[in-house]
């Protein structure tokens, strides 16, 4: 993966890609924490916790991001409704 971006058409996009680097960020901070507390020695239920925790957030990061590739398959004008409904199918057998 490398570090370029893509263009973004939108204001609104722009906004969206910002708060996924964000939640992005927050996830990696909570991964360091945990490896900073298995470091530490510390109580396997509290690392649990955690990992719990992190999972979540990057499971609600997940789905933000498959709703983006639904809203793009969706104002896809180039595709038929048929052809829309059968993309949005495949990405959620895909990647879910």
């Amino acid at each position: 993966m490398n570090d370029q971006t893509l263009p973004v058409e939108s204001a609104e996009m722009q906004a969206q890609q910002q708060a996924m680097l964000k939640r992005l960020a927050r996830v990696e901070g909570q991964v360091r924490g945990i490896q900073a507390m298995i470091k530490r020695g510390e109580d396997c239920e509290a690392i649990a916790q955690q990992f719990s925790a992190a999972r979540s957030a990057l499971d609600k990061a997940y789905r933000l991001m498959l709703t983006c590739l639904i809203e793009e398959a969706l104002h896809d004008q180039t595709q038929d409704t048929g052809e829309t409904l059968e993309r949005v199918r495949s990405i959620f057998t895909k990647y879910t």
